[in-house]
């Protein structure tokens, strides 16, 4: 069920240039409940100017405190006031929003998770989850492509899944160039993949799962304006008839983010 609640801010952090991560609180433990990874929260700014949340990935939530981790590039003005906000403010919070990952689609199989840029954050979650779930950590292989050496949340990473490659724009570190570069230089063995960044690189994923007959489910990153599925702004072509707009279409708010690739057209 979505509703609107007020959460806390317990510290917000610097972690690489225009990267910032934030742990919210729930009083009273009146959160969202157990969130999939995938799914993600719409956050109000202060200023009564700006009436729309911000939608961000849930990257944890922290199994001891139900807390949640939001990592987040500041790009407007929504996301530079939150990251300005000192500890102990608090923040309007819309959750828990969209479709994440079906957890079961990936137990007993070797999962390589793709995480892009700001597409990293989401895959956190799921490599925790599903080393936590089944004891698998091992059969998790993270590929991480970053822009440059900036490397956010990669000791996260490396104490989570079993493996951890790394791809960088300029080749400052890992392989020069894309997730894909690095999994094909690697040689990586896998059974499913799961995958979170920009468009360019989600296209190349699909196209590499449909070469090799392999299952893959895509996060999609599109701009929204309600996150709720009113407004039909951040709607994706699929194979499927959608019966709220009569067209092959899917809203990724809602239907989404969190897809079977061979059911986008993207």
């Amino acid at each position: 069920m979505k509703k609107v609640i007020l959460m806390t801010i317990r510290r917000t952090e610097q972690l690489a240039d225009g990267i910032y991560r934030t742990v919210l609180h729930a009083p009273d433990g009146d959160g969202f409940g157990t969130m999939l990874p995938g799914q993600f929260l719409g956050i109000y700014p202060n200023d009564p100017a700006a009436l729309l949340p911000r939608p961000i990935s849930l990257c944890r939530q922290e199994p001891e405190t139900g807390d949640l981790v939001i990592v987040y590039r500041t790009a407007g003005r929504g996301t530079q006031e939150l990251a300005a906000q000192p500890a102990s403010s608090m923040v309007r919070v819309l959750g828990a929003l969209g479709n994440g990952y079906d957890l079961s689609r990936f137990r007993g199989k070797r999962v390589l998770l793709l995480g892009g840029g700001i597409g990293i954050p989401p895959m956190l979650e799921l490599a925790a989850r599903l080393a936590g779930e089944n004891g698998t950590a091992k059969q998790v292989i993270a590929v991480l492509g970053y822009r440059s050496s900036d490397f956010f949340l990669l000791e996260e990473f490396r104490k989570t899944a079993g493996r951890v490659l790394i791809a960088t724009d300029d080749g400052s570190a890992g392989t020069h160039g894309t997730v894909l570069d690095a999994v094909r230089e690697d040689g990586t063995e896998f059974d499913i993949v799961a995958a979170c960044g920009p468009m360019p690189m989600l296209r190349g994923v699909k196209k590499f799962a449909e070469e090799r007959g392999t299952e893959a489910y895509l996060s999609l990153e599109e701009r929204m304006a309600c996150g709720v599925g009113a407004c039909l702004g951040c709607v994706c072509r699929t194979v499927h008839r959608d019966d709220h707009s009569k067209v092959n279409n899917a809203r990724v708010c809602t239907e989404g983010p969190v897809f079977l690739a061979s059911e986008v057209d993207i």
